[in-house]
């Protein structure tokens, strides 16, 4: 099968989704952020500390296209990802791209508790936080909405949604489901 790339902005829940339907369908799951820093030994920060963000997003694209060559594999792409190069057009010529839509609201709850783990947000305060989230989402829609599916995201925020979510996931786009 041919691999599948989720795209959508930080918080979105790439890497939940995609570690959960890995785990009912078997598929292998690849973030791609983890995947740079283990092929590199560094961290995105340090890349981007080091070369710079230009660097950076030609390391990413590099990887991009090395994950993209494999089956069986569900891709999160880092919410930039589909932004920069031919990246959308290159995920979508080599595979399905699923954006996962997370309103804002929830994308703003999601990000204020995990933002010390973020260096990009980690100094905004909540009003500030929201106000970046939408400038953001609002530059980078135009490339997200280059998926060829969509996916609702708002319910990724326990094990019992996670496994809902991904199991309705899973049959949105007619895997096989390995267990349950």
């Amino acid at each position: 099968m041919q691999p599948i790339f989720l795209i959508g902005y930080m918080g979105s829940g790439k890497s939940t989704m995609g570690r959960e339907v890995s785990r009912i369908t078997g598929m292998q799951f690849i973030d791609l952020d983890t995947y740079i820093e283990s092929r590199y030994r560094m961290s995105v920060r340090e890349l981007f500390a080091q070369e710079g963000e230009d660097g950076f997003r030609l390391r990413e694209q590099a990887m991009l296209h090395e994950v993209g060559e494999f089956e069986d594999v569900i891709v999160a792409c880092g919410g930039g990802t589909p932004c920069f190069f031919d990246n959308m057009e290159w995920m979508n010529s080599h595979g399905i791209t699923v954006y996962l839509d997370a309103t804002i609201e929830r994308l703003h709850e999601r990000l204020k508790r995990g933002r010390h783990k973020r260096p990009l947000i980690a100094d905004k305060n909540d009003d500030e936080l929201l106000d970046f989230i939408i400038r953001a989402l609002e530059a980078r829609m135009p490339h997200y909405s280059k998926a060829t599916m969509r996916f609702a995201a708002n319910k990724l925020d326990n094990e019992q949604e996670k496994a809902v979510t991904a199991r309705q996931f899973a049959e949105f786009l007619n895997l096989p489901l390995t267990s349950i």
